[in-house]
């Protein structure tokens, strides 16, 4: 919680600019792994999905956690926002949810004559809205404004949320009776999407004696930092170098998903941007100041899989846009250089 926030030189370089209020890669690494280690005490079998939310969050994008039922999603995310020291509100999405349920409203006051704003359960610093895809798509579209541009926009008038702000989502499979396909739009707007997963005999054994341990069924976080020292890690962040051969390798990526013959509607640059961002989070996580084409072909599916469309025969043969995504990884070739440091001097 007394992490050093001053700001730092890229490099420890003088020459090199200061990034105002950015901790210093290696405090970042050292905080990331206390949050983790945190987080694994209650949370069993996820550890590279939970890594990819904390890295995903300190890119500054949201999460979308899609699988069964009852694998600990809501858990992890109830669990992050605690390590992270952030304000957590919890939202549980049916399907008679209104997007002022999300947003706020304006409400009359007899004691003023006058309707005030009455803020709703997304002006957190980690809104989690379980099982988004059971809620209608316009209001599960309330969201996109506030995940976009930090706002929301009520009878006219737009009101800022307080930084950091992230959303957790969780999502049962389409298949499930009862839910709704969320809007291309709105899962442009997730960095990624995260696939659980069954636990093995070992870790869903541990989560058995987790349970008798603690003797009871809610299991706490305390927390590793707090919001002011997560924007510093978040700065910290936007200081990593990304070559620009390796920059070039993240659009080839997403460039082949748009010529792939089993995808109808390939990535958008905010794809390819996705697999930079994620990159610079996963390489600070390792303690590294510098991106690598592994960190980008470790981020390709989480970042890129939901963004797709197949193509109807795809569809109907049984195609998964994640097998697409890890087949493009495959041919697309890499930057010859790899992890080359920046050069000495003024970016």
């Amino acid at each position: 919680m007394n992490a050093d926030v001053r700001p730092r030189r890229s490099d420890g370089d003088p020459s090199r600019p200061e990034v105002p209020g950015a901790l210093p890669v290696a405090r970042i690494a050292q905080l990331a792994e206390e949050i983790l280690g945190r987080v694994a005490t209650v949370v069993v079998g996820m550890d590279e999905a939970v890594e990819l939310a904390l890295a995903s969050i300190l890119a500054g994008g949201h999460v979308l956690f899609e699988d069964l039922p009852g694998l600990g999603k809501t858990l992890a995310a109830r669990s992050l926002a605690a390590a992270l020291g952030l304000d957590f509100r919890r939202l549980q999405c049916t399907p008679d949810l209104l997007p002022a349920d999300i947003t706020g409203s304006f409400v009359y006051s007899p004691a003023t004559s006058e309707f005030a704003f009455r803020p709703g359960p997304v002006f957190t610093g980690l809104f989690l809205a379980d099982e988004i895809n059971r809620t209608s798509p316009k209001t599960q579209s309330a969201l996109l404004e506030a995940m976009a541009e930090g706002q929301v926009s009520v009878e006219g008038q737009s009101f800022r949320l307080p930084p950091p702000f992230h959303v957790v989502a969780t999502a049962n499979p389409i298949e499930y009776e009862g839910t709704y396909a969320l809007p291309e739009a709105q899962l442009d707007r997730f960095l990624v999407r995260l696939e659980v997963g069954y636990p093995d005999r070992d870790g869903e054994t541990q989560i058995l004696l987790n349970r008798v341990e603690r003797r009871r069924e809610v299991a706490d976080v305390d927390p590793v930092v707090d919001s002011s020292t997560l924007l510093a890690m978040q700065r910290g962040v936007e200081s990593v170098y990304v070559e620009p051969d390796v920059a070039r390798y993240c659009v080839d990526v997403a460039a082949a998903t748009r010529r792939h013959r089993a995808i109808e509607v390939g990535a958008s640059p905010r794809g390819s941007q996705g697999l930079m961002l994620l990159g610079r989070a996963l390489a600070v996580v390792d303690g590294r100041d510098f991106v690598t084409p592994d960190d980008v072909k470790r981020v390709a599916v989480p970042v890129l899989a939901h963004r797709l469309t197949l193509t109807t025969q795809a569809w109907a043969d049984g195609t998964r846009t994640a097998d697409v995504v890890s087949a493009i990884v495959a041919d697309v070739s890499g930057p010859p250089t790899v992890g080359r440091r920046p050069p000495a001097g003024p970016r």
